[in-house]
């Protein structure tokens, strides 16, 4: 089951610019630990993302190719005969789904950041590599597998028609490609039964309400199971065993989104899970049986709630295995294996299999072992009152090894906006950190996770509250003495990039410097640009963001741009097709036309954000520099390879 729950402007990494001397080592930053090379931290990692075989022989996971691109790797489980098995030369291949016959991989990948993916199938005994859905400028993505169908596949593509996805039925043995349901123009996301019949539907309507559609068979007309207006949100999440029922996540006449089962004869439904702050993040679900065992919910951290009792020895065990907060990331047909990996604040990803049999786990690997020979910060959930009274959550990384006062600090602003921070290992605030800068990180209202009321409150308010809870935060940390006042940066990705630009523009005393990786200039360009296969989240856009052009202008860092006083670095994909190179050329050119510093970075083989390692490590040189500049912690000096000398505008 695959449901677009949002649209977002989240990058799909964040990623310098002029290599700049080091500065002198203050005497507080010599006691901070080792130096962190940037390569361990953001090059390439060893291996992640494993994925084991439907039929439990064989393990698959990315790791680097001889030309340190990631590719996919497969071994047999219990040996060490290790295979590259798909790679691409420049772009890195970034997902893995096991064909259910355990003898094909299927992958997404798209060109040049253009993010028109298409669906790729690697044959594990030729090697040969084959574009299922090789239809120029159409984005496809897989909708369902199931290894009780070893044959065949769910394909979603805007094929017929550029701005809506259609759902097409896959013979895995030809490659023979048949229309299955046609988008009447307003769904944008699809669910299928355990049958792998398309029964569920999310429809959106022209006042951004949405409404889950439904069907008792492929040949039935559709109807109305649910409808949540614009200020709601409905998710399907899995059908029942026996496919008479949906379990959807819902917060209709709720705060929070809970769990409900909808029985789909009688249209009644009954809570399953619900908690009164905190929304319903997902479920698990057994392979076999298609019994949901288990509900996620992610408060400070994310947390497990056991809805089938033969499953609490099972997550009580797991608890035990490793430190840390953990996520199924695939499991064998029968139910039996499970792969696990552990997320902790402060060292990589670890990972395992699980065989709920013998109650035992066997360790696969971590992700960069390089870090383990480092001191890394921890990350501490922390809460503030916004200015109207607000709870707003949050993520404070602090230093090892130095007081925790005072310091230079980077308010690190999440993309989205409707996503949010999350507990755990992360590059960037540790890098910062490891530099000596204090990294603070804003789940602003209009984050998700945290409820409807607190959603909505963003409505409308990308330069108002939003922009105010950021102000609050850096003045939170200022009065709790973690932050220097005349010393914090705003730094962020995608929204993040937005709220950047705001910052310096609405604010331009808040800041001493800023650094925006895609982030728009202005909203009415922003929205005039998006994809065409958004159009089924257009209403949304205009309930969230606004829709009268004088009103968006107000709200646009670009229209302020004469108001900037401090140094910006900007970076680019030439090819975002979410965030146009143009957002960045605009603010770019009247900054300059200002006479105003601003060091502009664009890579002409990126899209929204970063992928290419190479591409990373030049930006992040470029940005440790910066900062190391204008804020005074430590710098790593460039390497040759790390020149973004070319790719200056």
């Amino acid at each position: 089951m695959r449901i677009d729950r949002r649209f977002l402007l989240l990058p799909a990494s964040l990623v310098g610019s002029i290599a700049l001397l080091p500065l002198a080592t203050p005497p507080a930053l010599a006691e901070l630990p080792p130096l962190i090379p940037r390569a361990v931290l953001f090059g390439n990692p060893v291996k992640a993302s494993p994925e084991i075989s439907p039929d439990g022989r064989r393990l698959a996971y990315l790791a680097p190719d001889r030309n340190n691109v990631l590719g996919i790797w497969v071994r047999t489980i219990g040996k060490t005969d290790d295979h590259l098995v798909a790679s691409d030369p420049k772009r890195p291949i970034r997902n893995i789904t096991w064909q259910p016959d355990s003898k094909h991989i299927l992958f997404g990948q798209d060109k040049a950041g253009d993010e028109n993916f298409h669906v790729y199938q690697t044959d594990l005994a030729t090697l040969r590599k084959h574009d299922l859905t090789p239809y120029a400028g159409v984005r496809a993505g897989i909708d369902d597998v199931d290894p009780a169908y070893p044959n065949t596949m769910l394909v979603d593509m805007n094929r017929r028609d550029k701005r809506v996805f259609d759902v097409y039925r896959m013979d895995l043995r030809s490659g023979t490609l048949t229309m299955d349901t046609q988008n009447p123009g307003n769904v944008q996301g699809w669910a299928a039964d355990n049958a792998m019949h398309i029964r569920a539907a999310v429809q959106s309507n022209d006042d951004g309400s949405t409404q889950i559609l439904v069907r008792d068979t492929v040949s039935s007309p559709w109807r109305t199971l649910v409808k949540a207006s614009a200020d709601d949100q409905v998710v399907p999440e899995a059908f029942s065993p026996d496919n008479s029922a949906l379990y959807v996540a819902s917060s209709i006449g709720v705060n929070a989104a809970q769990l409900l089962r909808y029985d789909l004869k009688t249209g009644q439904s009954s809570v399953v899970y619900a908690d009164p702050t905190f929304d319903v993040g997902g479920v698990a679900t057994d392979p076999r049986t298609h019994q949901v065992v288990a509900v996620n919910v992610e408060r400070d951290r994310s947390q497990w709630q056991v809805l089938d009792p033969s499953y609490a020895a099972d997550f009580a065990r797991l608890s035990h295995i490793h430190a840390g907060d953990f996520s199924f990331t695939s499991t064998t047909a029968n139910g039996r294996r499970w792969v696990v990996s552990y997320l902790v604040d402060n060292g990589p990803v670890s990972s395992y299999i699980y065989d709920r049999t013998t109650k035992s786990a066997k360790f696969l690997f971590v992700s960069r072992p390089a870090l383990l020979k480092y001191t890394l910060a921890h990350m501490q959930p922390i809460t503030y009152r916004a200015s109207d009274g607000l709870t707003i959550h949050g993520y404070l990384t602090l230093p090892a090894g130095v007081a925790p006062t005072h310091l230079p600090m980077v308010l690190f602003v999440h993309g989205g906006p409707w996503a949010r921070d999350s507990w755990g290992y992360s590059a960037y605030p540790q890098w910062l950190a490891n530099r000596g800068y204090a990294v603070l990180q804003v789940n602003y209202r209009g984050s998700t996770g945290y409820g409807k009321q607190f959603l909505n409150a963003g409505d409308r308010q990308w330069a108002g509250t939003m922009h105010q809870d950021l102000l609050d935060a850096k003045a939170w940390a200022v009065a709790q003495g973690y932050a220097d006042p005349q010393r914090v940066a705003i730094m962020g990705g995608s929204y993040g990039g937005y709220a950047t630009l705001a910052g310096v523009a609405f604010s331009p005393d808040a800041f001493v410097a800023g650094v925006d990786i895609v982030g728009p200039s202005n909203l009415n360009t922003l929205l005039a640009s998006i994809p065409p296969y958004w159009s089924t989240g257009v209403a949304q856009f205009h309930k969230r963001m606004g829709e009268d052009p004088n009103f968006l202008n107000t709200q646009s860092p670009l229209f302020k741009a004469d108001q900037i006083k401090v140094p910006l670095l900007i970076g680019q994909g030439a090819n975002d097709p979410r965030v146009n190179k143009r957002e960045s050329d605009q603010i770019v050119a009247a900054m300059r036309k200002n006479n105003q510093p601003v060091e502009y970075v664009v890579f002409p083989d990126e899209g929204h954000g970063f992928a290419r390692p190479e591409n990373n490590r030049r930006f992040n040189a470029a940005t440790e520099a910066f900062l190391g500049k204008y804020l005074g912690g430590r710098v790593e000096p460039a390497s040759a390879a790390e020149s973004i000398e070319a790719f200056l505008h």
